[in-house]
């Protein structure tokens, strides 16, 4: 049996506006790979004459970097991004995740969990170790403690159409097992937070790195979980260094506020297959901008995964 989220219809009451959103979490500054994903979802709203959003992702405190908040709302208007409306903060929204959690439990799709890092380590398969083997799935022993809430997945695969990578499919029991939705220190998960907030801020097509390809089905199945229906979704290539690895804070990636600025958006543009003419290199980033929104071609975006990417400070 095959699970499939249709496009949103025309019985949704959110806006018929296109709306498309920029999500990043306060843990480090933005970088190359940041800017690649913020420019091609911003691009392809304004060229739909579309509103774009700008959510902070707060929901880990633990991760979370002094000062970055502020940082990347900074670094995101140097750079010339315009976004629509108030700064939206998963840190306030607590309670719409509480009542999904609810809605969740009321349906018996959600159990709770003991299993530890450590011990679940004894009982993962070698083969596949990013699979949840089940353990708490029919009850917690004498003497376990709850520690985290699970989501009952099924035996059924789970298919969507990615705008770019083309048609995508999951057997969330046997690929990923029973995700955690509400973690052992008692914060919302990642997957919850965002599969409810980008229907809730009536997000119309959710344009990101190919890196979150797979937790789009984990959304997905919460949104058709609780009646949602399922924005489009559209994964851009990810930029990789010299070693193979996600340009990320953890591999130490240069902030987009050391580049040069024209010349950075300029590389965004041509890592996003766009062509921009060689004398846009020196002009400003109003022009930049307006030519990059007047051509954008989003059939050139290369239909890939990752792609390797130089940083250059000069």
């Amino acid at each position: 049996m095959d699970i499939s989220y249709p496009r949103p219809s025309s019985l949704d009451t959110r806006p018929r506006v296109y709306r498309g959103r920029f999500a990043p979490s306060p843990s480090g500054a933005l970088h190359f790979g940041s800017l690649v994903a913020a420019t091609g979802s911003y691009l392809q709203a304004r060229h739909q004459q579309g509103e774009w959003l700008v959510r902070i992702d707060d929901i880990d405190p633990p991760r979370e970097v002094a000062g970055a908040v502020d940082q990347i709302l900074r670094d995101l208007d140097t750079y010339g991004f315009k976004w629509d409306g108030e700064i939206s903060y998963q840190s306030q929204h607590q309670e719409r995740y509480q009542h999904a959690l609810q809605q969740l439990w009321d349906q018996s799709l959600l159990y709770p969990c003991a299993c530890t890092r450590r011990s679940l380590a004894k009982h993962l398969d070698s083969d596949h170790p990013e699979v949840y083997p089940g353990i708490c799935r029919h009850g917690l022993s004498p003497g376990q403690t709850e520690r985290s809430l699970r989501m009952l997945t099924e035996n059924v695969f789970i298919q969507y159409h990615d705008q770019l990578q083309g048609p995508q499919e999951m057997n969330l029991e046997t690929q990923c097992g029973d995700f955690i939705v509400k973690r052992a220190d008692g914060l919302i998960a990642y997957q919850l937070a965002t599969a409810v907030d980008d229907v809730y801020q009536g997000i119309t097509e959710v344009v990101r790195g190919a890196d979150l390809l797979e937790s789009t089905f984990r959304q997905c199945y919460i949104q058709q979980r609780l009646s949602l229906s399922s924005p489009l979704y559209t994964h851009l290539p990810i930029a990789n260094n010299h070693d193979g690895e996600k340009l990320s804070k953890n591999t130490h990636a240069t902030s987009i506020i050391e580049l040069p600025k024209a010349k950075t958006l300029y590389q965004a543009l041509v890592f996003l297959g766009q062509d921009p003419p060689p004398d846009l290199t020196h002009s400003n980033l109003n022009e930049i901008w307006q030519w990059a929104i007047q051509h954008w071609q989003f059939s050139a975006i290369p239909q890939r995964r990752q792609i390797l990417f130089n940083e250059d400070k000069s």
